[in-house]
């Protein structure tokens, strides 16, 4: 608003009684434009006052709506122009979820390399480590597993046998307290790999 003040290093919607005060200062001068705090006059701007605090705080709120690291009430909107929920998630995810899966959405721009994988099972709410294999050589010594040449296509997303998610403070009233299921790490996963590759999912 063009009327808000700067302070503590953020925008900062001005408050009703700084809008009556402001309301008071463009009466004119004279016994009968009084300021006192009971007086009708008073109550008849404070009315006036309230509603434009209001309308601050919500141009400051939309502030939030428009980044997708803390919209909240725009949040339907952003998932639609994203083409988002996922179909391997479903709509069941905490708002906290929403908003990782959406900036995931927004910022990927894909990959196939280790660390794209473990970011893309971070934003599910998921820790991971992955395993290659190799064929196995003449050179290898005698622990090593006899791979065979196709078990170079082949990659291993390791995680725990039940990952817990629980509430965090971004999360609202209607949202769970805990959630736990590996089929959107297994569904996300399988979809993003390497066409020519085989991905294996181990628990432990």
């Amino acid at each position: 608003m063009g009327l808000s003040i700067w302070g503590g290093g953020d925008l900062v919607g001005m408050t009703s009684d700084q809008y009556l005060d402001q309301l008071q200062a463009l009466l004119p001068q004279g016994a009968a434009w009084t300021r006192e705090k009971g007086a009708t006059l008073t109550k008849f701007l404070q009315g006036f006052a309230d509603e434009l605090a209001r309308v601050d705080l919500r141009g400051d709120q939309l502030i939030d709506e428009v980044d997708p690291r803390t919209t909240f009430e725009m949040i339907g909107d952003w998932e639609r122009v994203a083409g988002l929920p996922d179909p391997c998630v479903g709509p069941g995810q905490t708002t906290a979820q929403r908003r990782s899966a959406l900036l995931q959405k927004l910022v990927s721009v894909g990959g196939a390399s280790r660390a794209y994988f473990i970011a893309v099972a971070a934003a599910l709410g998921f820790t991971i480590t992955i395993s290659e294999f190799l064929e196995h050589s003449v050179a290898d010594d005698v622990e090593h597993q006899l791979f065979g040449a196709d078990w170079a296509f082949a990659w291993q997303v390791n995680s725990a046998l039940n990952t817990v998610g629980e509430l965090t403070v971004e999360d609202t009233a209607d949202d769970p307290l805990a959630w736990w299921s590996n089929v959107p790490l297994e569904c996300v996963i399988s979809r993003l790999k390497p066409a020519h590759t085989v991905v294996i999912f181990a628990y432990t």
